[in-house]
């Protein structure tokens, strides 16, 4: 028999659909389908309701409601953690490999709000970066950190090295709302057009793990990339991203094939010790 939520509106725009209690698929099952239905109606866009405000609606035990919500979250549908209420989960940003990028484009393509916020912004000398960039060791260095933030949230720890006689403009930029390649282009009049960059998994360290809220032996993605200027270097990057919100992606076919390989590349300045298998995407001449 199907039993509706008798005596009670529903919580969100659409009204609750029937419960078979006499089918083969566990209510939990069913409760699954039934909140997946809502959610991708755009329902529970403000909040989430509560285990027991789902279990009255739908009349099943709270031991119901917690399966159905344990499967959601392990989907990545629904995101709680300690001490807050459940919430439609955010999903991941996904990069495509295969073309230059900012990740601050990627972030509001994807309609989330960007921010950073700029940690440091000063000059240095760094013989190991300029040598990285192909300058002299006592070149000074324009270094950026900023903590790059997706919905309020911390998506990015990111490190930039870049000459600092080229990019004198960038000191007056205001880099919190707006992305460094459009501020390389407005105010110096440099498009990077192409480069390298070289992927791993890494382990944070206690100071950026704070910074980016992770908790402790979470994964985080490490992308170490070289942007390029007709062929030479002109940016070295040191990026650490929260493995549970992004995610990168490739293409392949028999034609232009798609190549993995484990190169014995250097650790990032200030990396955790042990994580030597660097995963690199090779591609063709136009990949960055």
């Amino acid at each position: 028999m199907l039993e509706p939520s008798p005596g009670r509106a529903p919580i969100g725009g659409l009204p609750p659909s029937l419960l078979d209690r006499k089918s083969a698929l566990p209510l939990w099952a069913q409760l699954v389908d039934e909140l997946q239905r809502r959610l991708a109606a755009g329902e529970y866009s403000s909040a989430f309701p509560s285990e027991l405000e789902l279990a009255s609606e739908y009349q099943v035990s709270r031991h119901t409601v917690r399966e159905a919500l344990r499967r959601l979250r392990e989907s990545g549908m629904l995101e709680s953690s300690r001490g807050r209420s459940t919430r439609v989960g955010r999903g991941q940003i996904e990069q495509s490999l295969g073309a230059l990028y900012s990740l601050f484009s990627e972030v509001e393509a994807r309609g989330m709000v960007q921010r950073s916020e700029v940690l440091e912004l000063d000059e240095e000398l760094d013989p190991d970066i300029a040598a990285r960039l192909w300058l002299p060791a006592d070149t000074p260095l324009l270094h950026l950190v900023r903590l790059r933030m997706a919905d309020d949230e911390p998506l990015a720890l990111d490190r930039t090295w870049l000459p600092s006689h080229l990019t004198t403009g960038l000191r007056e930029a205001d880099l919190s709302h707006t992305g460094l390649y459009d501020e390389l282009a407005a105010r110096c009049g440099i498009r990077l057009t192409g480069g390298r960059e070289v992927l791993s998994a890494a382990v944070p360290s206690r100071a950026d793990r704070s910074l980016l809220q992770l908790p402790r032996g979470a994964a985080a993605l490490s992308i170490q990339r070289t942007g390029c200027l007709e062929g030479r270097p002109l940016e070295w990057r040191w990026t650490l991203i929260r493995g549970d919100r992004f995610a990168v992606s490739a293409e392949w076919s028999r034609r232009t094939g798609y190549r993995l390989g484990a190169p014995s590349a250097r650790a990032a300045p200030g990396a955790s010790a042990g994580v030597d298998d660097v995963l690199d995407e090779a591609a063709d001449n136009d990949r960055v």
